[in-house]
This record gives structure tokens, sequence and C-alpha cells, in this order.
């Protein structure tokens, strides 16, 4: 356990008005840390690590995709959630990932603090580099409580990115059966 994040979370409670020596808020710095642990988790993982070798021979060059992967975020700007779902298609050249993993290398991306537009490209990047694909689409669609809760509190807002790359990027028609495939 890291004390000193425990003793900063007691400043910020005291900082808001709180007591945290109140029956309520003895365990809450304990439990921010751990919790902010598990929602940052992505910074201590690699692409490596993620992936654990489930990369296996393709046999065709059939374009894949996993759609709807749920995904829970944190604005790097105001250090609210962010989350929503996540679809990505590739086209193997000779390796495909294994689908549990795809849905991994998200969640270590969005395991960081993060704005939606870079983790979008981090996804897509990664992938390519991962398994040498032909092309890679990533589409990302998410509520941001920072428009939500605070600010403009535009209820029902989804904020939508793309990146394509490789034959995603220069093929229209590759693009449009991703996006028609992902609705």
């Amino acid at each position: 356990m890291d004390f000193f994040m425990q003793q900063e979370i007691r400043k910020i409670l005291e900082e808001i008005g709180e007591d945290p020596g109140r029956e309520g808020l003895l365990d809450t710095p304990k439990r921010v840390e751990a919790a902010w642990r598990f929602l940052t988790r992505g910074y201590r993982q690699s692409l490596e690590e993620v992936v654990n070798g489930a990369l296996f021979e393709a046999e065709s060059d059939d374009m894949i995709i996993v759609r709807d992967i749920e995904f829970f975020s944190l604005c790097e700007h105001h250090m609210l959630p962010f989350f929503g779902k996540c679809h990505v298609g590739y086209i193997p050249k000779k390796k495909i990932l294994g689908v549990s993993k795809v849905a991994r290398i998200v969640d270590m991306f969005a395991r960081r603090l993060q704005i939606q537009e870079r983790m979008t490209r981090q996804i897509s990047a990664a992938i390519m580099e991962i398994t040498g694909a032909a092309g890679v689409g990533v589409v990302v669609e998410a509520q941001h409580l920072c428009m939500q809760m605070r600010g403009v509190e535009k209820q029902h807002s989804i904020m939508t990115t793309s990146s394509m790359v490789g034959t995603f990027r220069r093929s229209l028609a590759t693009r449009n059966e991703f996006t028609r495939l992902i609705r």
C-alpha cells in the first residue's frame, strides 16, 4: 500500500470540507487508492504481456471484427470517467490474434488517463504492430461524464472517433465494409 497516496486523499477530503476521521470515511483513502490502482493498471501492462503469445497462423485474409467491446477510462483533463464501446477490425496477413486479446488490448489503453482520440489511435497501432495486419480499423463511441456531470451538462451526447490504417485507410471499399458490419 502507498501511504503517501492515502495521505493525499485524506487532504483532498479535508479540502472539500469533509472529516476523514468520521466513520464512513475512515477506510476511504485505502479504498480510493485501490480503485485508482485498478483504474490505471494499463500503465503497468505491456502489449507483449497482454497478448501473451496468443498469435496464430492466419488461414485467410478475410476481415476479422470484434465489436461492442465495452470499456471504461478516465479523462486526463478532469479525471472523470468516460465509457462506451470499441469496435476493432483487421485484415490479417500471416497472424491472427486470440479474440480475448483484442478486448485486453482495448482495456490496456483504456485503463490509463486518456483522451478518446489518442486511445483510438493507440489501439489501432497496437493491433497493427502485434499482428502485422494489412490494415486495421478502430471505432470508439463513448459518453464522457466530464461533459455530462459538469460544464455543458449534455446528457445524451456521444463522441465517436476512428482510426483507419493500412488498407482501411487506402481502400474505401474496405472501410465501408467495416463500418457497415459494426452497425
